[in-house]
């Protein structure tokens, strides 16, 4: 029987009964005295369990607690080694998912009481971000405290007040929201709300929120599928009333990977005889869509919507117009 199963079996006991005899124990758990005292000094030491010897009742016994009195509970949670390493990787990833690692305080308490259930010399966590490499392109740091304060408002339902920088027009303007959802797309965030000002949905960008504060005022709630309607057929973070389907050709040799890239939620794609790969998105703003088409160049071809085409080629001829006015001076 492995320690853990003998910790699962520990606080069965001491849910059935108030006081448990070493006998007991030893027969429930079918070890030796020495192994039953290792695991009780376990429980004390690295659970944070309160488990006394009770001489008049000739057994252990859960200490009340030292502030309340009341009965402590042994926690509700057991794992296994695998699964606490596999915790701490995801905890890890989590950490990372956000520029600072902006959870990772509120969850260092358990990772804490994780390490100690490893029971390991070495710590687990320390060897972990030596193995897992998380590498982070075009994150955006943003404060601690306006992320906290978004969740805070998200939880308890309430409103928020923030000064809001547009780059687009490089304009800030002061808002009241009701938030709906966080949103982590392509290594930031973002903040899904109903906007007091303009009466409508809304997507913010929390890095680009300078000021945050948290109203005592209950924020409107906006059915789920709605803000989904609102905010999420079109591709990207850009939402739009209308929702336009573009069609993309992929090279032979760009579809190999392509073909299992995520673009959409609702994409298709189709193999052609050639071998290259037709995409088909939904996007009802085309600046991210342009940018990731841009991106693989002479790879990848826009056959359709025609303003889409349109735009493409002439953010490519300024491209070109742009290189070449520099090699012309250096020609001169």
């Amino acid at each position: 029987m492995s320690q853990t199963d003998r910790l699962v079996r520990i606080r069965k006991l001491f849910g059935e009964r108030r006081v448990v005899s070493r006998r007991a124990l030893l027969e429930t758990l079918e070890v030796s005295p020495a192994t039953l005292k290792r695991d009780i000094a376990f429980l004390r030491d690295n659970m944070n369990t309160p488990i006394v010897w009770d001489r008049e009742a000739s057994g252990y016994r859960i200490a009340p607690s030292e502030t309340s009195g009341a009965q402590f509970e042994l926690p509700g949670m057991w794992f296994n080694d695998k699964e606490i390493h596999a915790l701490l990787t995801m905890q890890h990833l989590l950490a990372n998912l956000d520029p600072g690692g902006l959870l990772a305080p509120h969850v260092a308490p358990l990772i804490e009481r994780l390490n100690k259930l490893l029971g390991a010399a070495d710590n687990p966590t320390d060897e972990i971000r030596k193995r897992v490499l998380i590498v982070g392109i075009g994150k955006r740091s943003m404060k601690l405290a306006h992320f906290e304060n978004i969740g805070s408002a998200l939880l308890r339902r309430k409103r928020l007040l923030i000064r809001y920088f547009a780059r687009s027009k490089n304009e800030e303007a002061t808002r009241e929201i009701s938030p709906q959802r966080l949103v982590h797309y392509r290594e930031n965030w973002y903040l899904d709300a109903w906007c007091h000002l303009r009466g409508a949905l809304r997507n913010f960008a929390v890095d680009s929120i300078r000021h945050v504060e948290l109203l005592d005022r209950k924020a409107d709630d906006i059915p789920l599928p709605t803000v989904d309607t609102v905010l999420g057929p079109g591709y990207g973070i850009f939402a739009g009333s209308e929702i336009h389907w573009a069609r993309l050709r992929f090279s032979a040799e760009r579809a190999r990977w392509v073909a299992t890239e995520h673009w959409h939620p609702d994409q298709r794609g189709t193999f052609d005889d050639d071998g290259r790969y037709v995409l088909e998105v939904p996007f009802a703003d085309h600046r991210e869509l342009m940018m990731d088409v841009l991106k693989h160049g002479r790879h990848c071809e826009v056959l359709g919507p025609e303003e889409l085409r349109q735009r493409v080629t002439e953010e490519l001829s300024r491209m070109a117009k742009n290189f070449a006015e520099p090699a012309a001076g250096l020609i001169q």
